[in-house]
């Protein structure tokens, strides 16, 4: 399928079909397209955790409004972001490039100040905000390799966040869950995936100047 073919046949699936296992190389490819979205700064404050322990998905469950798709779904990943971005991390950062590009301190010096400085002044919550809505682009990122790969998915919002943090020992790794997607492949009964799309005209949506 193209690229458009592949954003019509995708839906918010809600019924997965729970006998059917995503691959383990079709695993590896969503982790590395995790890995590859962009970052602001290219600081990466976000992790993903991988479930596909059903017993723990089934636990989930309650602490995710009863949505099924929780613990129907081959995996549940579940996108977090890191409680706080310290000078180290930034440092870490660009030890990184120096490491893998081969940049001189030289070149980097001041950009490193900078970034440092720039993060000192955010508040906490400053910082998560800012790495909640890199959270949302690694969603849409992982949604549209999904549909490329004919894997079905379902973003969700709707959990606590608190109880996840509880149950996966969030806390002790300085991370906090943001956001959901279940992935999987959907059930023949999926009354959903028989739907046509519905959105607004282009005309509506695009303006050209």
């Amino acid at each position: 399928m193209n690229i458009l073919d592949s954003l019509q046949w995708r839906y918010a699936c809600k019924k997965f079909d729970n006998t059917q296992i995503i691959p383990n190389e079709k695993i590896n490819l969503l982790k590395e397209a995790f890995n590859l979205t962009a970052t602001s700064f290219g600081l990466q404050p976000i992790k993903m955790v991988i479930i596909k322990n059903k017993v723990l998905q089934k636990k989930l469950v309650e602490h995710s409004y009863n949505q099924q798709q929780v613990s129907t779904a081959s995996h549940l990943l579940v996108i977090c972001i890191d409680k706080d971005i310290s000078p180290q991390d930034i440092d870490a950062n660009f030890d990184r490039e120096k490491k893998i590009r081969g940049t001189s301190e030289e070149v980097i010096a001041s950009f490193r100040k900078f970034l440092k400085d720039t993060y000192a002044n955010k508040t906490l919550e400053e910082k998560q905000q800012s790495a909640i809505y890199q959270a949302y682009i690694v969603l849409g990122n992982l949604m549209t390799v999904c549909a490329l790969e004919k894997i079905d998915s379902c973003p969700m919002e709707g959990f606590n966040p608190d109880k996840y943090n509880e149950i996966l020992n969030l806390e002790t790794k300085n991370l906090k869950a943001v956001l959901l997607l279940p992935i999987g492949y959907r059930a023949d009964d999926d009354f959903m995936s028989k739907l046509k799309k519905v959105r607004k005209p282009l005309k509506d949506m695009i303006i050209e100047l």
